[in-house]
């Protein structure tokens, strides 16, 4: 208890590094989620040929997808970086990549003007989009978790999801007006590049925020008092593939957002699809989705801190992945009051028990030496499978198939039960100190010591 005690931890430095971590991780995924509305909105009918609309709709989906094949590469450059030259430091260098390829996405030509060099162009800078953003949840996660006090981490880390939620408010909202009220030719034309170019502003911002931010008490003493590993990636697979794997299989829950925003969308709105949702209207539900789920976030995060991080991730994926179903039926009905309700619960509320926690959950499962590389590579790799979905979708329910909802929410569910069952045969780390962590020895403090220390606020 007093070698735990001295690592106590002030709360001013760990509110400065969850709201940079949040801001951070906000003004990230608003780049890389405008880029999933233009995909399932616009792109469709200026990135590629006309002649066949459902062809069109598959491809634009499938650069969507293009992005996160990028990503495992990134997980291993970008993880490596974290782990030998500091938190701080990959998420400058991730910020900076990320603002360049989507103002650069908001200059592009497109087919009618170039041809093919449109959806080749595009491919790149989704690649460098995909690279970019595979060290921002590990980097940021990492970083708060290893600030935040013990028996709090759960809390403090869920903010890094709460930031990315709002980005994705941000994307959208940026969106809605331009949607609502430009006329649909001058919309196609240059308006959806404003969100993009807008990017600039992003980019400026996320460098005054982060330049500020302090490097982990974890990794600093890590750097002191040990040689830092010269491969943290081969480490983390000789010391801890078991939980890498099953945090590969817990990350194929971003399935629930490919078929709120991304599919659903398509599905939703594009003609091909015949349900005639206007996109102005659509677009509000994944705003309506995200305000909820930014209020839902940290009183998930922590009750992870009373009840453990397995059972709030096994019910959030098994949940969401029955209401699923729902969703898609009462978009296939033409219903916008269900359809809102139904992604309001699927993916606002329920959602979030996985989506809340995974952000301390991952980290704890690995050692400060390898962290961020064992959560960025087994991560994405699960984010990347998940977003190649959405042209799978497409393409076993194309427009004019029977019955989309039952055999699109059948993959989506079968997918949640995966990442439920490796939840449940992750080990459990609320409770075990931050020198402990990764080790497979690792002891749960007693709860009666527990609950004195997270009182405490001790690391």
């Amino acid at each position: 208890m007093d070698q735990v005690s001295t690592e106590s931890h002030g709360s001013k430095q760990t509110k400065k590094a969850t709201a940079s971590g949040w801001i951070g991780s906000a003004l990230e995924y608003y780049d890389f989620f405008i880029y999933a509305q233009a995909a399932a909105l616009i792109f469709p009918q200026i990135f590629f040929p006309s002649t066949d609309p459902k062809i069109a709709i598959v491809a634009s989906l499938a650069t969507y997808g293009v992005g996160y094949i990028a990503r495992p590469i990134g997980a291993a450059f970008l993880g490596h970086w974290g782990d030998t030259r500091g938190r701080k430091n990959v998420l400058l260098l991730c910020m900076f990549l990320m603002g360049f390829a989507t103002m650069a996405v908001g200059l592009l030509p497109t087919y009618s003007q170039v041809g093919l060099w449109a959806p080749a162009l595009l491919v790149v800078l989704r690649l460098i989009q995909g690279f970019a953003v595979a060290g921002e949840i590990s980097g940021a996660s990492s970083m708060i978790m290893e600030h935040a006090p013990f028996g709090r981490r759960g809390y403090y880390a869920s903010y890094t999801l709460q930031g990315v939620q709002a980005g994705q408010i941000f994307a959208a909202a940026i969106f809605l007006p331009l949607a609502y009220f430009m006329p649909d030719d001058a919309f196609n034309a240059w308006g959806w590049r404003i969100p993009f170019l807008l990017s600039a502003v992003v980019l400026i911002a996320g460098y005054i925020i982060r330049k500020e931010v302090h490097e982990t008490p974890a990794f600093v003493k890590e750097e002191a008092s040990t040689e830092l590993p010269k491969a943290p990636i081969v480490e983390a697979f000789q010391n801890n593939w078991r939980n890498m794997c099953l945090v590969t299989c817990m990350a194929l829950m971003n399935v629930i957002p490919v078929v709120a925003t991304i599919f659903g969308a398509a599905y939703a709105v594009q003609p091909a699809y015949g349900i005639g949702f206007s996109k102005s209207v659509y677009l509000w539900i994944p705003v309506v989705g995200n305000i909820v789920a930014v209020l839902v976030i940290p009183f998930v995060g922590n009750w992870s801190d009373k009840v453990g991080r397995r059972p709030m991730i096994i019910g959030g994926a098994l949940g969401s992945g029955l209401l699923a179903f729902g969703y898609l039926y009462a978009i296939s009905i033409h219903s916008v009051p269900l359809a809102f309700a139904m992604s309001l619960l699927m993916w606002g509320v329920i959602y979030q028990g996985y989506n809340a926690i995974f952000p301390s959950f991952y980290p704890e499962l690995f050692q400060t030496r390898y962290r961020v590389s064992a959560m960025a590579i087994s991560q994405n790799v699960g984010t990347m499978i998940t977003a190649l979905l959405p042209a799978l979708f497409a393409a076993v329910a194309p427009p004019g198939s029977d019955n989309i909802p039952m055999t699109v929410g059948a993959l989506a569910f079968g997918i949640t039960v995966i990442a439920a069952l490796a939840a449940y045969a992750a080990k459990e780390t609320y409770r075990i100190p931050m020198a402990d962590l990764g080790k497979r020895d690792a002891k749960e403090v007693d709860k009666k010591d527990y609950l004195q220390m997270r009182m405490q606020g001790v690391k």
